[in-house]
């Protein structure tokens, strides 16, 4: 059995995954390195021993050291690197036979959803691309080719941080659960599924979204008649953003979308991103960690973003994201002229001030998934009917819970 193991393990692989890897691992190493450093400029700085022109740089001979392991790094990534440009082609062969397994895609959606926006400054190759895709397949704009029982009604599903659009399909105990699935053969719906790369600034996929969308409206096989999307987590923060620039924009599409149902969205935020900023917070706060903030900072501008909900470029260019600051996002209110629902969900067994305000479905509180906030300006008012609040369930099981297709269906039906 441990023989079998290896081969396993190297289905998921591809020979052309080794350009990203080796990206990566220089990446890695230099980061290393300059945390290594600035501990050890640290220690020097408690002697009085001056340090270099930056913080956390070291000095004369030490720095020297430190420079060497920089360039030498740098020089033998890039020499790796452009090594295998064109050695690759050659061994393309051996790719030719493996298929995309469900492993391989949710580790590219979790290395995308960590630092997605790192990936694409650095043009690797494991940066996702956004794309649509109807019944598996990407929908290529230039040479679109779909089936001809598409119809008018297009429901959009995108998924949340570090996910893909392969994973609203979810096993059940009687069976797999797919919310798109269901709702095209109950309401007529043809389902198209987003894969986009969670990393990148909420704001930064909330205009490609827009852009994609316009593209959608001019290709589809046959005229829209309308839109829907159900969107789970960072998801539904991707769509108002989406929104809000085709309307901005003056774009088609905005007036074609019906219905935005969010599952479990934390409008306001998420807890887990706030105490990473106080974590950063409390690293800085002495010479000795100071320098391992350089770890907690490789999070994601996606992730930082969930520190608040960020939805709009203004709410984070211009600043630190980083830095520990309140509140102090742009006030963007549910769409107009579009029917708005939010399912939320907490672990606890029934409701509670302190219930409310602390506990939610391990990842998102309940009010934040509902859209109350104190400030009337960030209150985002769905009316009674169209919330829903389920018990006893996780963030997760948002996605593989029938009653939570049959909620949406109840909202949905004509």
């Amino acid at each position: 059995m441990s023989k079998l193991a290896p081969s396993r393990g190297l289905k998921h692989l591809r020979i052309s995954d080794l350009r990203g890897v080796v990206q990566l691992t220089t990446q890695a190493t230099m980061s290393v390195t300059k945390i290594t450093e600035g501990v050890h400029q640290s220690v020097w700085s408690t002697l009085g021993i001056p340090g270099g022109n930056e913080p956390g740089q070291t000095r004369g001979l030490t720095g020297l050291v430190y420079k060497s392991i920089y360039a030498i790094t740098q020089l033998v990534g890039t020499g790796a690197d452009k090594l295998l440009e064109k050695q690759l082609p050659l061994l393309a062969f051996l790719d030719e036979n493996k298929v995309d397994t469900p492993e391989r895609r949710a580790v590219l959606s979790a290395l995308n959803g960590v630092m997605g926006d790192q990936l694409a400054a650095n043009n690797n190759q494991f940066a996702t691309s956004m794309t649509f895709y109807y019944q598996q397949n990407a929908l290529n704009w230039p040479d679109l080719t779909i089936k001809p029982e598409v119809t008018g009604k297009v429901l959009l599903m995108i998924h949340g941080l570090c996910m893909n659009d392969r994973q609203w399909c979810c096993k059940h105990d009687d069976g797999e659960v797919d919310h798109g699935q269901m709702l095209s053969s109950e309401l007529g719906y043809t389902p198209i599924y987003l894969r986009y790369n969670s990393g990148l600034h909420i704001s930064q996929n909330g205009r490609e979204l827009a852009a994609q969308l316009e593209l959608l409206v001019e290709n589809w096989p046959t005229p829209i008649e309308e839109l829907a999307v159900v969107a789970h987590s960072m998801g539904g923060l991707v769509t108002r953003s989406a929104v809000h620039y085709g309307k901005q924009e003056a774009l088609r599409w905005p007036s074609l979308m019906k219905n935005i149902v969010f599952l479990g969205t934390p409008h306001h935020g998420a807890p887990l991103e706030r105490a990473g900023n106080k974590l950063d917070v409390i690293l800085g706060s002495t010479p000795y960690t100071a320098p391992f903030t350089k770890l907690s900072k490789l999070r994601s501008s996606g992730i930082t973003d969930l520190r608040y909900g960020h939805v709009v470029d203004e709410d984070w260019q211009e600043a630190d994201r980083f830095e520990c600051r309140p509140d102090g996002r742009y006030a963007v209110p549910l769409p107009e002229g579009i029917a708005c629902y939010t399912v939320a969900a907490t672990t606890a067994s029934q409701r509670g001030l302190l219930v409310d305000r602390l506990v939610g479905d391990g990842l998102v509180p309940l009010r934040s998934a509902l859209g109350f906030h104190d400030s009337d300006e960030h209150n985002l008012v769905f009316s009674e009917s169209s919330q829903h609040i389920f018990y006893q369930m996780n963030h997760m099981e948002l996605l593989s819970s029938r009653n939570v297709t049959h909620q949406i269906l109840k909202w949905l039906s004509p």
